[in-house]
């Protein structure tokens, strides 16, 4: 009886899926697990043009560069580490730090000559206009 009523509440698959959560957030603690893209980029198309949105905290528009090569948005730049100061240690540290570069294929060619892009609060949005000839 004992053993009918555990095999009736054991989900083999849930079980599985925390198992694989617990072993992914012990590597990513040790910095050995699967890093998140940064940055993080949401994109979506109406029939003119491409929006692009990119967050960036702690970035500055003089350290970001965007470049369009063939049918691809190029977003790269620095994120700089914090320097501490003299009798300062961390206590954590998540945030990543160092160069970054994002290929971003592009749905359709675009006019490279009317991009418009406005770096604001963090967040990076680029309107990527289709070419006419598309």
């Amino acid at each position: 009886m004992y053993w009918t009523g555990f095999f009736n509440d054991f989900e083999p698959w849930e079980e599985m899926t925390r198992l694989q959560e617990e072993v992914n957030r012990l590597f990513d603690d040790y910095g050995l697990g699967r890093r998140r893209t940064f940055p993080e980029v949401n994109i979506w198309t109406n029939e003119d043009s491409a929006l692009i949105t990119a967050e960036m905290p702690g970035l500055d528009s003089k350290d970001i560069n965007l470049s369009i090569q063939e049918q691809s948005l190029i977003l790269e730049g620095e994120r700089k580490p914090h320097e501490l100061k003299e009798g300062e240690r961390f206590h954590r540290r998540e945030r990543g730090f160092g160069e970054f570069k994002r290929v971003i294929q592009l749905p359709f060619p675009v006019n490279a000559d009317k991009i418009e892009a406005h770096f604001k609060n963090g967040v990076l949005s680029v309107t990527l206009p289709r070419a006419e000839e598309d």
